[in-house]
């Protein structure tokens, strides 16, 4: 617990660091690499490249700052940072080396300002971070043990089946290698992948990208040129081959109780909103299902798609979108006036794709009137405000 002196401390001290909080996060990383080199695979070297992970946490640490004093609304503001953790297997003897790194990194950038005073003060205020961290991870790490089919750590599966969705899309279906049940993730929750790579762990995040059946899981992938695990997995994984999972998290999950819902999907951001629209017509929901896509060979799941809306013809309605050819509902982009003609009255709205689409999206449904709490969006790399460049 920090003491009074502590807590007026980071409160004078807060705005200069903020102010300066990207400096502190860019020079951050690269010196935990060079101190703690075996930390380096947890983190996507593109999202290290294009600043996405040195922002997301200068967010998460200028968010604590600023929710702490509200320990309830301050848990709920973690659950992102939870989840993506669990799924790398985040454990607690990792957080002092971010601790060190991170006060290194402030003392490096605002130099003689960071008294032994100030110093003492962030370092309390990042333990009390890392404490709550802990504890809700393990809280996590232990309830999906405690599942049936579930485990902690990481489990070996092997690829049962790989099925080709699109011209850059492929759906692999993982069983466990031991041959028990599977543990039930919720719709729309993505899971941890461990592959080694020329001798070294690789982690990745894929979203599961059907419902839960106790016996495997479904990732489906984008070849993306420059990602080494997802060219991996196109070009040199094939059946019967083993991966390690860890245990499945993500908050963008289903809420409410029967609001209809619009889910909008760019590209591979489809993944997640496939079975939660599953899920939701399971349960008896309304549901329009718009997705976008280049043009048809870039356009996955179609027949998947065409088939549950055949099984729900009064309940789920699906409009294509593509930029170009002619076989689509409509040509072009999704933009406000096409998300007026489809959005229900009420609706919750679900949107995930690239960072530009989820931005049009976002500002579209909010000019049309849906309230923020209404609209729910994730990233597939480190969070970001939706209107960052």
């Amino acid at each position: 617990m920090l003491t009074p002196d502590q807590e007026r401390l980071i409160a004078a001290t807060a705005p200069v660091v903020a102010e300066h909080l990207d400096a502190i996060t860019q020079r951050f990383y690269p010196l935990m690499f060079s101190r703690y080199p075996e930390v380096k695979p947890l983190f996507n070297e593109t999202h290290q490249r294009d600043g996405g992970q040195p922002r997301a946490l200068a967010g998460a640490v200028l968010a604590y700052v600023q929710l702490r004093q509200d320990p309830q609304q301050a848990r709920g503001a973690m659950g992102t940072i939870v989840g993506k953790h669990v799924a790398l297997g985040i454990q607690p003897d990792q957080y002092p080396i971010v601790g060190e790194c991170l006060m290194a990194a402030i003392g490096e950038v605002l130099g003689e300002a960071v008294t032994p005073a100030v110093a003492a003060a962030w370092s309390a205020l990042y333990e009390e971070l890392a404490g709550l961290l802990i504890e809700l991870e393990d809280r996590r790490y232990r309830e999906f043990e405690a599942r049936p089919g579930g485990w902690r750590g990481t489990r070996r599966f092997r690829i049962a089946d790989i099925r080709r969705e699109s011209a850059v899309i492929r759906s692999f279906v993982l069983e466990p290698e031991d041959g028990g049940p599977v543990a039930d993730h919720t719709p729309g929750q993505f899971i941890g992948v461990r592959l080694t790579l020329d001798g070294e762990p690789v982690y990745r995040h894929y979203s599961l990208s059907d419902v839960p059946n106790g016996r495997s899981y479904r990732i489906s992938i984008k070849r993306e040129p420059e990602g080494r695990a997802s060219r991996h997995f196109h070009d040199a994984m094939s059946i019967g081959d083993t991966l390690e999972l860890l245990p499945p998290a993500g908050e963008l999950t289903l809420q409410g109780d029967d609001e209809p819902l619009l889910l909008a999907s760019g590209g591979v951001g489809q993944t997640p909103l496939l079975p939660m629209a599953r899920h939701a017509l399971a349960a008896g929901r309304r549901v329009i299902y718009l997705h976008a896509a280049l043009d048809a060979e870039h356009h996955a799941f179609r027949d998947e798609v065409a088939a549950l809306a055949a099984e729900h013809p009064e309940q789920l309605r699906t409009v294509s979108v593509h930029e170009r050819g002619a076989e689509a509902d409509h040509i072009g982009r999704i933009d406000r006036e096409l998300l007026a003609r489809l959005l229900p009255e009420g609706a919750r709205c679900y949107f995930v794709g690239p960072q530009g689409f989820m931005t049009a999206v976002d500002r579209a449904l909010a000019a049309l009137g849906v309230p923020d709490e209404r609209r729910h969006y994730e990233h597939f790399g480190p969070s970001r405000p939706l209107d960052a460049a």
